[in-house]
């Protein structure tokens, strides 16, 4: 092309000279400018198209537009990312890009830098990148303007997907000797993993809305990004108030505990909790669902109402109750067997081998509380919206999982085992350590003997969801995390206020439910966890006497923890469990005030079952009332309770308890 040029050029001059120049002289250094000309401009046009190709072999994303802002030219760079064909023609700069960069182009501004937002014809999400324009005037007004865009994490994703060569390379700069060379290469490689976070994408939208915002926005735009970048979004901590642990030092403490995994430090001599799970033969465990006849079968016959006698099943059936209410619900009323393909014969040994791995000895997690915790989930499952919501097969797990959400337990907390050093917190780091043991166990003996086996004719696929259920459900039961699942269960199902408290912008305003978000797998998850968690603490939601109950065995659990705890010389998870000072009382009421109520008008909203926080209130004002009559101790307890139902029922003659 530049050879033609320059023939023509000559061709041209030398056809002006012939006409124009009079001398030889003359007309031979006419001849000559003309070729150098011609010469120069082929060099251009050379160093133009040098210049067009070193562009598009960049990496950074370029753009050129017309006088009328419409992009003309771009660079490989840019077509890969936006999905912009040179074919498709000219395309209205706006519809690519937005931000600030977009106005500070449209401004006039001769050079800038700035964020820009760049739409994917692929994707979603728009991209955020760093961007560098100019503006470029061939005549009197702005004729082009060009776009330089630096590639950020997601584009280097998409080039890591189509060459694996442009990781590798990395790894082999020399830069990477020096400290500095190894930290940039560190950070390719990451850049260049085909991996990207909802919340990068979060974090990147919310920094690209503080250009051109007033102060205050922006101000208030970088903390939530502060807060964003944190791991934990809904694990709280506790708050370090001193007036608050002043007024209310055994509630605070309370939650404290509750919240705490515990560290380690001196060994125990304890035997593992494991050392004892062993599968008992039971002699006429085929026959047991033949005795449920007389006050037994009546008992049962209540077994969906919240008033259950769960007490009194324990009596009658002498410290059995998981079996004969389990068979009762998931081989009666929610009929397991057919959703999980076995016979009865399977699910009663499998109950008997589950409730078998119960410590009796535990005054409050025994086999008692697991058919409790089994009693409220299929309550639950009752209710209308659950019912609609729940496939059988999900039920099935949720029975299962209560069931056995606390096998094996060892009268102590997960804090107390790390503390001690337990075979169990080493095993599983200290982290979840019960609730991981509940959730393994329950699947090692169940898979360990065909006769127990209540999964063995389930295909791959439906055992692998149904076993995701069930321990995710357990898991969920763990109370460190419990603030976390109900911060993610309100923000999801219910309206929120634009305020907080601490912004000076929250309104008491009651929370609306939205059911809408129902329709996301992930959510009925939520859902799940949150039926399992209410059940397990549902002591404080029951009738009085039957929280009073809960209330006092949970006591005196703590307590020997405490005990433990003092005579092996290892740090007191629960001080304000020392059975010489605690108060029953106050420990509730601080419970109730920090766990229970929020979690139930939360649930009971959702399930449309009010009476949770009745009793709830309830609960937590005869509480108070105890408080203020000087009742500490269970003793005490028991005694005011005594006199309670004596008043309630005057013609009634009570004898004392053996406890008493």
């Amino acid at each position: 092309m530049g050879k033609e040029l320059e023939l023509n050029s000559v061709h041209k001059a030398s056809m002006e000279v012939m006409v124009e120049t009079l001398g030889a002289t003359a007309w031979c250094a006419e001849i000559l400018q003309a070729r150098a000309a011609a010469a120069s401009m082929r060099a251009q046009v050379g160093a133009v198209a040098a210049l067009a190709a070193a562009a598009d072999r960049c990496r950074d994303l370029v753009a050129i537009t017309d006088d009328q802002q419409r992009i003309l030219l771009t660079n490989k760079s840019w077509c890969r990312v936006v999905g912009w064909r040179p074919e498709d023609g000219p395309r209205p700069l706006a519809e690519t890009v937005s931000g600030e960069a977009l106005r500070l182009a449209a401004s006039g501004v001769r050079d800038w830098e700035a964020p820009v937002l760049i739409r994917r014809r692929a994707a979603p999400d728009p991209v955020l990148l760093p961007c560098r324009g100019s503006a470029v005037s061939l005549n009197k007004s702005t004729s082009h303007i060009v776009f330089v865009c630096e590639p950020s994490n997601a584009i280097e994703s998409e080039r890591a997907r189509s060459s694996l060569h442009s990781i590798r390379r990395g790894s082999l700069d020399v830069r990477s000797i020096a400290s500095d060379g190894l930290r940039r290469t560190s950070l390719a490689k990451l850049q260049g993993l085909p991996l990207e976070a909802p919340i990068t994408k979060v974090i990147s939208l919310l920094s690209a809305a503080t250009e051109g915002a007033p102060p205050s926005t922006v101000a208030c735009i970088d903390r939530a990004v502060d807060m964003l970048r944190t791991s934990e979004l809904y694990s709280p901590q506790m708050r370090e108030d001193p007036k608050m642990r002043a007024e209310d030092p055994i509630a605070t403490d309370l939650i404290g505990a509750l919240l705490s995994q515990g560290a380690t430090n001196v060994l125990s001599s304890r035997r593992s909790s494991n050392d004892s799970t062993v599968v008992r033969s039971q002699a006429n465990r085929t026959n047991m669902k033949h005795k449920t006849t007389g006050q037994l079968r009546e008992v049962l016959d209540t077994a969906l109402n919240w008033d259950f006698e769960i007490f009194r099943l324990e009596d009658l059936t002498r410290g059995r109750p998981l079996t004969h209410l389990g068979l009762t619900l998931m081989g009666g009323r929610f009929d397991v067997c057919t959703t999980l393909e076995c016979d009865e014969k399977t699910l009663l040994h499998w109950l008997t081998v589950i409730e078998t791995n119960y410590h009796a000895v535990n005054t409050y997690h025994n086999s008692t509380h697991a058919a409790d915790v089994l009693q409220a989930v299929a309550f639950f499952l009752e209710k209308d919206r659950l019912k609609m919501l729940l496939e059988p097969l999900e039920a099935a797990a949720a029975l299962i999982a209560a069931a056995a959400h606390d096998i094996d337990h060892p009268g102590t907390s997960s804090a107390f085992l790390c503390n001690s050093r337990h075979s169990l917190a080493i095993l599983y780091n200290d982290v979840s350590v019960l609730e991981s043991h509940h959730a393994a166990l329950t699947f090692k003996l169940t898979l360990n003997d065909d006769r127990v086996n209540i999964f063995k004719n389930l295909d791959r696929e439906t055992y692998k969801t149904l076993r995701h259920n069930i321990i995710d459900m357990i898991l969920a039961t763990e109370m460190t995390k419990h603030f976390e699942h109900l911060a993610k269960f309100v923000n999801v199902f219910y309206a929120k206020s634009s305020g907080s408290k601490e912004d000076g912008m929250h309104t008491d305003e009651p929370l609306s439910l939205d059911t809408t978000a129902l329709t996301s797998s992930e959510n009925v998850v939520l859902v799940k966890r949150m039926m399992i968690k209410c059940a397990d603490v549902s002591n404080a939601s029951r009738p009085q006497k039957f929280a009073f109950e809960w209330a006092r065995r949970i006591a005196e659990e703590y307590f020997l923890q405490t005990d433990e705890e003092k005579a092996k010389d290892l740090p007191v998870v629960m001080p304000m469990f020392d059975r010489a000072t605690c108060s029953i009382p106050r420990s509730q009421i601080g419970f109730i005030d920090y766990i229970i109520i929020d979690m139930m008008e939360a649930w009971a909203a959702f399930i449309d079952m009010p009476e949770l926080v009745t009793h709830a209130r309830n609960n937590h004002q005869r509480w108070r009332e105890l408080d203020e009559a000087g009742v500490t101790t269970i003793a005490d307890v028991k005694r005011a309770q005594r006199q309670n139902a004596i008043q309630s029922t005057p013609n009634t003659t009570s004898q004392p308890t053996a406890e008493e």
